[in-house]
């Protein structure tokens, strides 16, 4: 039985990187977060499907996350990583996408925005880091994650409002793909103690944020344990053109928990007029 988060292969930036590619039409480039075990399907299995009905949808797993090459010498940084998506797009002739990011994939929308504006059309933010805010609970827990699957459990939990939809199989599927080979190891370089500067280091100035020409769309759940409200608040009001909108009852995931509201945000909103 083939393994649905492994894709399709480029070299971005000289890493092998590990994406998924479906449907046609223009492009939409999906960022996933940063909890252990993440890939880009395992962030945006539900989204994938509804979207790829209109556009092409890309997900890659990001440079130290899922199934990319990992390189013993590399440094984990912002410059890194929008290195490595700025490689994607180019390795796959994409001068131009729509996106979507999640929490930490968020702060790399944020980034490539800020840095390469012409790479970007509107975008979507979800339970975005990319301001700065205080280090929570939750977060430093996630960061901090070693390897059981117990605490995989409490990490899950802690990404979801109502827990109904959490089963065994996925607590076991994301713990499995938490200990394979090299991944645990690379996952801890990655946001070591003390983590209130990497927030800090992923944020985007807010003088950049203020200049954002693009579109776009914030969503966050209100009652989100691992990126507060707050940071949602905090870019809305520094992106002069964006719109916010925050569920009630719902979590970290709001791609999951709130599956058919948000595809019908997210398709109302790239489908808008204006640039």
């Amino acid at each position: 039985m083939s393994n649905p988060e492994i894709g399709r292969t480029v070299v971005a930036n000289g890493l092998k990187t590990n994406y998924l590619d479906e449907g046609d039409g223009a492009p939409v480039v999906l960022l996933h977060g940063s909890g252990p075990g993440v890939t880009g399907y395992a962030n945006w299995r539900l989204v994938i499907p509804p979207l790829s009905e209109e556009y092409r949808v890309l997900a890659p797993d990001i440079a130290g996350f899922g199934y990319t090459e990992r390189k013993p010498d590399a440094v984990y940084n912002l410059d890194f990583w929008i290195a490595h998506l700025i490689g994607f797009m180019d390795a796959l002739g994409i001068k131009k996408a729509r996106f979507i990011g999640n929490s930490f994939g968020g702060a790399l929308t944020l980034a490539l925005a800020a840095r390469y504006p012409q790479r970007v059309e509107r975008f979507v933010l979800m339970g975005s880091v990319g301001a700065e805010f205080k280090l929570t609970p939750g977060l430093d827990a996630v960061w901090g994650y070693e390897p059981s699957e117990e605490n995989m459990r409490r990490v899950v939990y802690s990404f979801a409002y109502h827990n109904d939809f959490i089963t065994d199989d996925l607590i076991r599927s994301r713990y499995q793909a938490s200990i394979r080979p090299g991944y645990q190891e690379s996952y801890a370089s990655l946001f070591p103690a003390p983590r209130q500067r990497h927030i800090n280091a992923l944020a985007t100035p807010e003088k950049a944020l203020r200049e954002l020409p693009h579109r776009a769309l914030i969503i966050h759940g209100r009652d989100d344990n691992i990126i507060p409200l707050a940071c949602s608040l905090k870019l809305h009001k520094l992106i002069a053109r964006s719109d916010l909108h925050v569920f009630g009852e719902c979590g970290h995931w709001t791609q999951i928990e709130k599956t058919d509201q948000f595809i019908t945000l997210v398709r109302n909103f790239f489908a808008g007029e204006g640039a």
